[in-house]
């Protein structure tokens, strides 16, 4: 089954809309490999702006969300906003809201399902920090996270697997190819296992963590790499590198 290509470009907290609009004229002008799924997360307060900016052929996503529709959230946004500014992505359990903010597995399971219920699309991160890698407790990890996920996923065509390993992230650390591929098929293994077989060979398992445009090639290669989460090298001209990486 083949498995249509997926490139997310995860902004993070940066750029304004002067770059940010630089940044959009660029992509839209470019020449884009048409069998590659492209969504940009972009931050909250710029969602509606990117979206009217952007071409419709490429999707945006919001880098986070909460876990109900309203209420006395100060400082949330639900899945009904997103939606509302045209928006039909949102990144979840990205490593930095993980480390960085403390959510815990059990509330990115929440999200994750308020979200999908709400009718987007989510890019569920997943990844183990070094000392968990260097302790070999790789799998255990990421299979831990992707339990809490999967637990809260009916239809799996709205959802795609990053694979982050989040010594990687901004470290300038590639994983090779060969981890990146290694974890990944036991990743589809493992929902193979325990989702089912349909779902193994369907749903997208995507790299990130320092993807530029010297090491996509090489990692589009990977049988199980189905594309890549993109962080700071999103916001150059080598996007549309790596936006390219199977053409």
């Amino acid at each position: 089954m083949s498995r249509k290509f997926f490139v997310g470009g995860n902004w993070k907290l940066n750029g304004d809309k002067k770059s940010l609009g630089e940044l959009m004229d660029t992509m839209n002008a470019a020449k884009v490999d048409p069998n590659v799924e492209v969504v940009c997360g972009a931050p909250s307060i710029y969602l509606d702006f990117v979206r009217s900016k952007l071409d419709a052929k490429f999707g945006v996503a919001a880098q986070n969300c909460y876990k109900v529709a309203k209420g006395a959230f100060t400082g949330e946004i639900s899945p009904a906003m997103i939606k509302d500014c045209g928006v039909n992505w949102v990144i979840l359990g990205h490593s930095e809201r993980r480390h960085v903010f403390g959510e815990s597995d059990e509330l990115i399971g929440q999200k994750t399902a308020h979200a999908l219920e709400s009718g987007l699309g989510v890019i569920a991160c997943i990844g183990e920090k070094l000392d968990e890698r260097e302790g070999g407790i790789t799998e255990k990890v990421v299979f831990a996270q992707t339990k809490v996920i999967a637990d809260n996923v009916k239809d799996w065509s709205k959802v795609v697997l990053a694979y982050e390993p989040v010594w990687a992230i901004g470290t300038g650390k590639t994983a090779s190819p060969l981890q990146a591929q290694e974890v990944h098929d036991k990743l589809r293994a493992w929902l193979k296992a325990n989702v089912s077989e349909a779902v193994a060979n369907s749903v997208r398992i995507i790299y990130g963590g320092s993807v530029t445009g010297g090491t996509c090639k090489e990692l589009a290669s990977q049988k199980d790499v189905d594309g890549f989460l993109v962080g700071g090298a999103s916001l150059k001209p080598e996007f549309i590198e790596i936006l390219n990486a199977k053409a």
